[in-house]
């Protein structure tokens, strides 16, 4: 195989085309097989093979720097830069990352896997190397999608003005998660290189050539000629308005074509867009086929079928379902996702509420303002984005939202640690960041009954509301009615007397388990529920005096969450009593397993246990 003979990026520029087609061909295979045996973000790399065979053919890795936005489209990149070898490892505990890592290669610059950061990274790197006169170009790989987001129009605004030398590579395969959607995906849709231009800008250059050099009236007038000429057969793309010279576009899947581009861009001084058109899922039946997101983010599957293990239902589908039964009973409720449907259970939605679902791109601050503009007129937005990347319109929750007190429910899926993805997708600081705004309450719910429950209540609340809920499978379907809860009242699941083990969310099961162990070892344990981070029920205070010791569990930053909110509630209350706050401590978390992880964080049932036996050993054993 040519494939394991390519230790580095010097190893692709002496093939032929016929061993670039035949790589191509094996990188395909490699992948396939390989993200079947992990999981992992298939589609947008069997997309990219031929672009980042030819990026590493033209420039010079890391003398060059290639930032790749977003990063889950960096796998072949990986493959070519030496790390072939651990693919068995991938987004495995200790093994490779599903996106680039500075700690893995040279080669690897950015680790942050949010979309629409490529180019702003990609302009402060070269115009740092501009001020110290360091050789080398920048290169920023952008999917369409990803021009969807605010940060990218910022940035390319920036680069035009400041003339940067920042090659821009368009991967456009016209999806982000799903198919893209708003004003770019149509501009590119109608950028094309025009025979008709080509062929007028020759005879128009001819003519005015001929035409008398009588001074700056005569340039301007041939400047305007050719401009004129130009919006005519081709109108000015985005990138050309915004100072950029555009190229494009062209077959992403043909090296040859995609390396001359990319050597005609290294020549350009100044900002220049290469083009490319490529297809998400190439080469690959099944991931062609797939209608929804062309195998964006795949678990494990059978590579020759392309089929997928049944699973039971997830925490999403859960949501998904009651959403739309509450929907059905109220036309007030409209639903909101950054590009992300179907990841965040709004499939079903809206195919049954076409009118009130929007999908607004990969934007997440447009997308909590603009459901405050629907708030503001009577409606019941309900704005469903990744824990994650919620973070990134912290600023809107807050001004847009939450100053102006409006009922805007925010669902945060994939709470708490996610597993493999790594440290930019956990969502490990929600209960901390949602819990510091005015107004806001925070919720957690421990079952999927108890998700049913807090949908209801924050409809029916008339000012701003989170839900946050984790990744995976749900322990059962839900079946309770949608009806709204006391807001701040815990639910206490089992009395004791010597140690109270308060928990949100998902750890709340795991503190049932622990008081079983406690028992086990003689230590009577009550177990609470919380379901509010805030406002937190001001019963936990009392309850909390009638213990020896108190345990609050959660799976968020333990710095500003769950425990800190009761350690102040009891502070407050005047309330002497041993704490211990279990949560995530206060650093970026490696990607793993969610229960492997866990475990290593001391937010298992026996960890638990053995934290509250710490804290409040058997009566038996203080006797003794």
């Amino acid at each position: 195989m040519i494939l394991e003979e390519i230790s580095g990026p010097e190893d692709l520029r002496g093939l032929g085309p016929n061993d670039l087609e035949r790589l191509a061909t094996e990188i395909r295979e490699f992948l396939v097989t390989a993200v079947s045996r992990t999981g992992g973000h298939l589609g947008p790399n069997l997309g990219v093979v031929e672009l980042t065979l030819a990026l590493h053919r033209v420039f010079d890795s890391p003398r060059d720097a290639i930032v790749f936005d977003t990063g889950h489209q960096a796998y072949v990149h990986k493959m070519v830069t030496g790390r072939l070898n651990r693919f068995d490892t991938l987004r495995q505990k200790g093994g490779l990352s599903g996106y680039p890592s500075r700690s893995e290669s040279e080669h690897d610059l950015i680790e942050n896997s949010h979309a629409s950061t490529g180019l702003s990274y990609a302009l402060g790197l070269a115009t740092a190397r501009k001020l110290a006169g360091e050789p080398g170009k920048v290169i920023c790989v952008i999917g369409d999608g990803a021009l969807t987001g605010g940060m990218a129009y910022e940035a390319l605004n920036n680069i035009g003005h400041l003339k940067a030398e920042v090659i821009i590579v368009l991967n456009d395969n016209g999806r982000s998660y799903a198919p893209t959607v708003g004003g770019i995906a149509e501009n590119l849709g109608q950028l094309r290189l025009s025979p008709k231009y080509e062929a007028a800008k020759g005879v128009a250059g001819h003519a005015l050539r001929s035409l008398p050099a009588v001074g700056h009236s005569a340039y301007e007038t041939a400047r305007r000629m050719k401009n004129s000429l130009k919006q005519l057969v081709a109108p000015a793309s985005i990138f050309e308005t915004l100072g950029l010279k555009y190229g494009g576009p062209i077959d992403g899947h043909d090296i040859a074509a995609v390396e001359r581009a990319l050597r005609d861009a290294a020549v350009y001084k100044g900002p220049v867009v290469v083009h490319l058109v490529t297809d998400k899922g190439h080469g690959y039946g099944p991931a062609v086929a797939d209608k929804v997101d062309k195998f964006h983010g795949v678990s494990t599957f059978d590579p020759d079928s392309g089929t997928f293990a049944k699973k039971a239902p997830a925490w999403t589908d859960v949501f998904g379902v009651a959403l739309c039964e509450a929907a059905e009973a109220d036309p007030r409720i409209v639903a909101i996702t950054a590009a992300m449907a179907s990841s965040t259970g709004l499939l079903d939605f809206a195919q049954r509420f076409p009118d009130r679902f929007f999908d607004v791109g990969i934007a997440e601050q447009h997308a909590v303002t603009f459901a405050a503009g629907l708030a503001m007129q009577g409606l019941r937005p309900v704005v469903c984005i990744y824990s994650t990347f919620l973070q990134r319109a912290f600023d809107q929750v807050t001004c847009d939202v939450a100053l102006h007190r409006l009922p805007v429910l925010f669902v945060l899926d994939r709470s708490g640690i996610t597993g493999d993805d790594g440290p930019s997708h956990h969502g490990m600081l929600d209960l901390a960041y949602l819990r510091c705004i005015p107004g806001m309450t925070v919720s957690a719910p421990s079952s999927p009954d108890e998700l049913r429950r807090l949908l209801a209540t924050g409809l029916a609340y008339e000012g701003p509301f989170s839900i946050r809920y984790p990744r995976g499978a749900a322990p059962s379907e839900g079946t309770a009615p949608l009806e709204p809860l006391e807001i701040g009242r815990m639910h206490v699941l089992r009395n004791g007397d010597d140690v109270a083990l308060l928990a949100v969310g998902k750890m709340v099961s795991v503190a049932a388990q622990a008081a079983e162990r406690l028992a086990a070892r003689g230590v009577s344990a009550t177990v609470v529920d919380a379901r509010f981070v805030k406002p937190l029920d001001p019963d936990i205070a009392e309850l909390a005096q009638r213990h020896r010791a108190v345990v609050t569990v959660e799976d968020g930053n333990a710095t500003g969450g769950f425990g800190t909110a009761v350690a102040e509630l009891l502070t407050a209350e005047g309330i002497s009593i041993p704490v211990r706050r279990l949560g995530l401590p206060d650093r970026f978390i490696e990607h793993g397993a969610q229960a492997t992880l866990l475990q290593q964080f001391g937010l298992d049932a026996d960890s638990v246990a053995a934290a509250a036996l710490e804290l409040c050993p058997a009566r038996s054993a203080l006797a003794g």
